[in-house]
């Protein structure tokens, strides 16, 4: 999980680093909203392998907390930038995140039972803490639309409270 949020700490860096004459130019609302909705994606799938392995009734109830909450946001982000005739831009920092989060699939694919649960839930609190200090720090600051930035601070405002549930689900497991 270590290494997994490292690389997802890294990929969010690339957001966090201010611009300067030598440096890559700051991201765009179009990446911006490509990594918001590819971070909810992944948040998505993470809970799908979840709700296929799971069998403890919190870690389950947890995951499809996740897919709904998640794909109600992304769906609102797919209507905002339909509307806005933007269309989402990969970026290193969109493709890192998927990157990461395909090596952390594959290490909870691996696991089992109660090993699995405290693994998923360890790596949803870590993931939104992450996620949640890129919103509040870089993504949110830099977006300059003003439907853009309300809909990043609902998100922020919801995965906060992702992250609290799964810090508290973990902790029950130590």
């Amino acid at each position: 999980m270590i290494r997994y949020t490292a690389i997802l700490g890294a990929a969010l860096l690339v957001c966090t680093v201010p611009a300067t004459a030598q440096a890559a130019p700051a991201v765009t609302d179009a990446q911006i909203a490509h990594i918001a909705y590819t971070a909810g994606q992944l948040d998505i799938d993470a809970a799908k392998q979840a709700l296929a392995k799971s069998k403890d009734a919190e870690v389950r109830a947890f995951a499809e907390s996740m897919v709904r909450d998640h794909e109600a946001v992304n769906d609102k982000a797919l209507a905002l930038v339909k509307k806005l005739g933007v269309t989402p831009e990969a970026n290193p920092t969109s493709e890192a995140l998927t990157e990461a989060a395909a090596a952390k699939k594959q290490s909870l694919a691996a696991l089992s039972g109660d090993a699995f649960d405290e693994a998923y839930l360890k790596n949803e609190a870590a993931y939104h803490a992450t996620v949640n200090n890129a919103l509040a720090s870089t993504l949110i600051p830099g977006a300059s639309n003003a439907e853009l930035k309300a809909l990043l601070e609902t998100g922020l405002t919801l995965f906060r409270e992702h992250q609290a549930h799964a810090e508290q689900l973990a902790a029950g497991r130590d």
